[in-house]
């Protein structure tokens, strides 16, 4: 058995196939076409290279940002020519097999629950801290959906007004319709949004961390960005009560994050209550292809 895990994004697609032991057997990558009609091309021209290698059709899971509405199954993904097309009915027609589509943080979550940081506990939440802010719960080794499809999308639940009002931070609008989201403050965008906000300067997201050392208005800075996930990660515990968070993207890759930020989730919550673990994400640049496989064989196993 081998299984397919596509990473499409608006600039790539790499296709990735895992043979039994679901380590990687092979990679290719392309550029994603601009139009549909080439997308959907450029695709079954890939699932035509795992075949081979495979010997045979193999399982094909895609991982991307956005998700697909249950309702009519077309993917709203502003990045890609796919937005508002049926993108995995599409591909099935032609493939003669189902397609899996998930959303990337979801497909994060699964290969980190199942292969990565998550693997030692039953329920885990993995929380992508990137360009934007998403996430994915697993329980049991399989994704926890239901009828709408956008569980996961915590960057869209709205900010904490105390710790808005504490600080004096801006209330904007959300890319998503919505205003007020904690993704306008918590993502990359977000933390130089908050900088500039409590100082006056305009740094980029990498440039604060770096600074927070020796910056006094820096390192308060940082201070509010931990509260404000922390409050985040409250409202995952009061909800869904994971066991663990692993998170995942660029932020975090800052070394202190883990640390800083289990400090500000355990003077957030409850005293005396326990805290879910929080480690950082294992798999690497593989784990969302893996993760967007990995559904796509449990959908074909049953």
């Amino acid at each position: 058995m081998m299984a397919l895990g596509v990473d499409l994004g608006g600039t790539k697609i790499e296709a990735q196939v895992f043979a039994d032991d679901w380590h990687l057997h092979e990679r290719r990558r392309v550029a994603t076409p601009a139009s549909y009609p080439a997308l959907v091309d450029a695709l079954v021209d890939l699932v035509g290279w795992a075949d081979g290698l495979a010997g045979g059709p193999v399982s094909v899971g895609i991982g991307a940002a956005g998700m697909v509405n249950p309702r009519d199954g077309r993917v709203l993904a502003a990045n890609l020519a796919a937005h508002d097309k049926p993108l995995p009915a599409d591909l099935a027609a032609v493939l003669g097999r189902p397609v899996r589509y998930l959303n990337d943080s979801h497909a994060l979550a699964l290969s980190e629950a199942v292969f990565g940081a998550g693997q030692p506990f039953a329920s885990v939440f993995a929380l992508v801290l990137g360009t934007g802010v998403g996430g994915g719960h697993v329980r049991c080794g399989r994704l926890q959906t239901g009828v709408s499809g956008t569980g996961g999308e915590v960057g869209h639940l709205p900010a904490p007004a105390h710790l808005v009002q504490a600080h004096g931070l801006p209330v904007v609008d959300c890319a998503c319709g919505r205003r007020g989201c904690i993704e306008t403050l918590i993502s990359g965008a977000g933390l130089a949004r908050m900088a500039h906000a409590m100082t006056g300067e305009t740094l980029s997201a990498p440039q604060i961390i770096a600074a927070r050392g020796d910056d006094p208005q820096m390192a308060q800075v940082w201070q509010v960005w931990c509260a404000l996930t922390a409050d985040l990660v409250q409202t995952l515990m009061r909800t869904l009560d994971p066991d663990c968070i692993v998170l995942g993207g660029g932020l975090s890759d800052i070394p202190v994050v883990v640390d800083d930020l289990t400090r500000a989730v355990g003077q957030a919550g409850f005293a005396g209550f326990d805290s879910p673990v929080i480690l950082r994400a294992a798999g690497g640049a593989a784990s969302g292809a893996r993760g967007a496989a990995y559904a796509a064989w449990q959908v074909a196993d049953g």
